[in-house]
């Protein structure tokens, strides 16, 4: 157990170094926001620089769209729509339980406005429990945990395009998920493995575009630094922004990362009123040259709690229509949902697996191992030990 009284005496020296990252903090926001004003007036030259150097710059940066000072007051939805979510959870596999297997819960929501019709709140689960489910990653050098949840990735969105489509009406529609569209971690994955993954992601997308059902990424206090380092390229020191030549380690000390650990939400929050979109970004992250022509944009948006990152494949970005539309109904969203859009909160509270849940699984389990005619069904001594102290 936690003993208070030896944390206490580390809290204070906690305090004092957070007061004095927010102080470090405040100053860089103050050079960004000088930075940007003058990325206002030379905002093309920037971007012919990054292009031409692109293949020498090292670190992640995004290319603007629209003009670096747009602020777009994101328009009321139409009362009569319908917005559709998933989130995924899981119960991960355990040598120490009764049996080696693993579950992916699928949480669905289908919300329909001003239309007279019953939501639809549930869940999809599945159980993995063969070999080549279980022990597929080992060729790759991936452990099934991490396998497991590259495979839930994929489920959450082919389990939302089906949804979308067959809610599909004359009503307005937006579908949502919880994070980004961009999936860092294929970039890791050998080519074998990604080629399981990312199709099935592409094919759920494309059967939305067709359906002209807009797919939403909504990332809540967003870590990425993706437009702040296109300021970068501002305070380069150097003639050309040869990252190769000039700075080859960028965990070192380089001129241009005056913003270092400074968030791309921490400028837009002092650009931004509530209600409003910052400019649209194209994302040059390597891993979306195997999106094809689904290649994701972002933008910025004061939702009025915080600054959410938005998400969309190129499909949605180019059609202003709707984008515009498919901002307003997430914005909507925020609103009901107290801060969070609530379709995708009632996503995550459909598929979490609560202890009890867990309990009724392996409780399920052990009854079919029984019927089955196993004997020695339970868990190892050491989990049950952990889960009963004598002390």
């Amino acid at each position: 157990m936690l003993d208070l009284t030896k944390l206490a005496r580390q809290m204070q020296g906690l305090s004092q170094h957070l007061s004095s990252e927010v102080a470090e903090s405040n100053r860089r926001l103050e050079l960004a926001k000088q930075n940007l004003k003058q990325a206002f007036k030379c905002q093309q030259e920037l971007i012919e620089r990054q292009e031409k150097w692109r293949d020498r710059i090292l670190f992640a940066n995004a290319t603007p769209i629209e003009p670096l000072e747009t602020c777009i007051d994101i328009s009321i939805p139409p009362k009569v729509h319908t917005v559709i979510a998933t989130d995924g959870s899981q119960i991960a596999p355990n040598h120490h339980e009764i049996a080696y297997c693993y579950l992916l819960n699928i949480g669905r929501v289908v919300l329909h406005y001003g239309q007279n019709r019953h939501p639809l709140l549930d869940s999809l689960p599945e159980v993995f429990y063969r070999p080549e489910d279980l022990y597929i990653a080992r060729q790759w050098g991936l452990r099934t945990e991490e396998w497991m949840s590259h495979r839930r990735t994929a489920s959450e969105t082919t389990v939302l395009a089906e949804l979308a489509c067959s809610a599909k009406t004359e009503a307005p529609a937006l579908a949502m998920v919880d994070g980004s569209l961009i999936y860092w971690f294929l970039d890791q994955l050998p080519i074998d493995a990604r080629d399981r993954i990312l199709p099935p992601i592409l094919e759920a997308w494309q059967q939305m575009r067709q359906a002209q059902i807009p797919i939403m990424g909504y990332l809540s206090s967003s870590r990425n630094i993706d437009s702040m380092n296109f300021l970068r390229l501002l305070a380069c020191p150097h003639p050309v922004p040869d990252c190769i030549t000039h700075c080859p380690n960028q965990l070192e000390y380089v001129p241009c990362k005056i913003f270092d650990s400074l968030r791309d939400t921490s400028l837009w929050a002092t650009q931004l009123q509530p209600g409003q979109r910052g400019p649209l970004w194209r994302s040059n992250n390597r891993i979306l040259e195997l999106y094809a022509d689904q290649t994701i944009y972002f933008c910025h948006v004061n939702v009025g709690a915080e600054i959410a990152r938005i998400e969309v494949p190129i499909w949605v970005a180019e059609n202003t229509a709707m984008l515009d539309q498919a901002l307003g109904l997430m914005l909507a969203q925020v609103q009901k949902g107290y801060g969070y859009p609530v379709a995708i909160a009632e996503a995550h509270n459909q598929a979490v697996v609560r202890g009890g849940d867990r309990n009724h699984f392996f409780a399920l389990l052990e009854r079919e191992m029984i019927k089955a005619g196993i004997k020695n069904v339970g868990t190892s001594y050491k989990e049950a030990r952990k889960r009963g102290s004598i002390a």
